[in-house]
């Protein structure tokens, strides 16, 4: 009869949990290692449900859950063909199950025996369930009148909103400035703009502020309202404040063209770079190999992979991709987007004479003959974004 309330890690569910009271054990791990070998199978067939839970956990009275729980079902029979959408491989469980369904259309799954349900007299009465394994509810004790009414949560509208906004740090907060602003920028409707400055003033004044000057509508701010309370912050609401620094996964551009070689300092690098973790791409303007003499195979060209699908640049024969206008809005776009750049100084030189003001001592703009050439780039990839130059006086990417 005692009640047991406890909270848990859903990534480490057995962390917080007394062992007495967890009803199954765990098994293995979800482990995120590689992107799907076919989308639509993996991805676009996958069947999330909210229903779907093992025992140990269990349901709120929230009524969007509650909803959720009969709408996802109706979900996935018109969205996947049919009522037998667990059958699909990537959503087949690897135990062995039986929920007694039979037939229907899209079956992958032949059962034996004469009897889908229980009590039956062909099978001994299974299929069944054990009611020592099987899903048992929480056992909660509810004690109150029952009343047809709203919680007074909601009418609360920006409470969320505002912990979000406080949780972010000042780079992020630009960055939701600049898409409010260019949203509301597009709105032809000046009513409509100022109806949505009145919802961020109930968020924060300081947001309000900024996106009206960029919308002329400073002049007749919205005031601050009540509803905009002193939010405590979450750390876990931040994507840089749980920013990982790891060369895992990173991609890294190398471009090359006109069939100039890397030399050994960046062939070293890159083998540096995937020791690490990282993926490093050749770069050129065609596909193919980087002359009739190399083994260098080119992975994409300078349309098919552009800037934004990288994480650093790597340039090997700066002089020679100037004349190349994809290979320079390449590089200006990577510099644009506050990544790491590995080049000479002479480029540098080469490309600020055509207006391109990429400084030679800017962060996270790496020199190739720095000494510590390796140890100086791959530092600068682990820090993902250098912020510091997210002013830079240049046209934009």
């Amino acid at each position: 009869e005692d009640e047991h309330k406890f909270d848990f890690d859903l990534l480490d569910p057995t962390k917080l949990i007394p062992e007495e009271l967890i009803p199954v054990k765990l098994i293995g791990k979800l482990t995120l290692n590689r992107n799907p070998d076919n989308f639509f199978a993996e991805t676009e067939q996958a069947a999330f449900h909210p229903g779907h839970v093992v025992s140990g956990i269990d349901f709120t009275n929230d009524p969007l859950l509650q909803g959720r729980l009969f709408s996802y079902t109706d979900t996935q029979i018109s969205r996947l063909g049919g009522a037998n959408f667990h059958e699909i491989p990537i959503n087949r469980p690897l135990c062995p199950f039986h929920n007694n369904q039979r037939d229907g259309m899209h079956r992958h799954i032949i059962n034996k025996g004469q009897a889908a349900y229980e009590p039956n007299s062909l099978a001994k009465g299974y299929p069944k369930e054990d009611k020592s394994k099987g899903f048992v509810s929480y056992n909660e004790r509810v004690d109150a009148h029952k009343v047809r009414a709203r919680s007074p949560s909601f009418s609360d509208h920006f409470s969320q909103a505002k912990l979000f906004w406080n949780s972010q740090t000042p780079i992020e907060q630009e960055h939701i400035v600049s898409a409010f602003q260019f949203e509301l920028s597009k709105l032809e409707t000046p009513a409509i703009r100022e109806r949505i400055l009145g919802h961020l003033a109930k968020i924060d004044k300081n947001l309000t502020a900024k996106v009206a000057n960029h919308l002329g509508l400073d002049k007749n701010l919205p005031s601050e309202n009540e509803e905009a309370k002193n939010m405590s912050t979450s750390t876990a609401l931040s994507m840089i404040k749980n920013f990982k620094s790891s060369l895992k996964t990173r991609k890294v551009a190398v471009i090359a063209i006109n069939g100039i070689l890397p030399d050994t300092k960046i062939t070293a690098l890159k083998e540096e770079l995937i020791i690490a973790g990282a993926m490093v791409k050749v770069i050129s303007d065609k596909l193919g190999f980087l002359d009739s003499q190399s083994k260098i195979k080119i992975d994409g060209t300078f349309t098919n992979m552009p800037s934004i699908n990288f994480d650093a640049v790597i340039v090997l024969n700066g002089k020679e991709l100037l004349n190349n206008g994809e290979a320079v809005h390449f590089i200006l776009e990577s510099y644009k987007h506050l990544k790491t750049i590995l080049l000479d100084d002479t480029l540098i030189t080469e490309l600020q004479a055509r207006g391109i003001q990429i400084k030679n001592n800017a962060s996270g703009v790496i020199l190739s003959n720095d000494a510590s050439l390796n140890k100086s780039f791959m530092t600068a990839v682990l820090k993902h974004r250098h912020w510091d130059r997210s002013n830079v006086e240049i046209i934009p990417a």
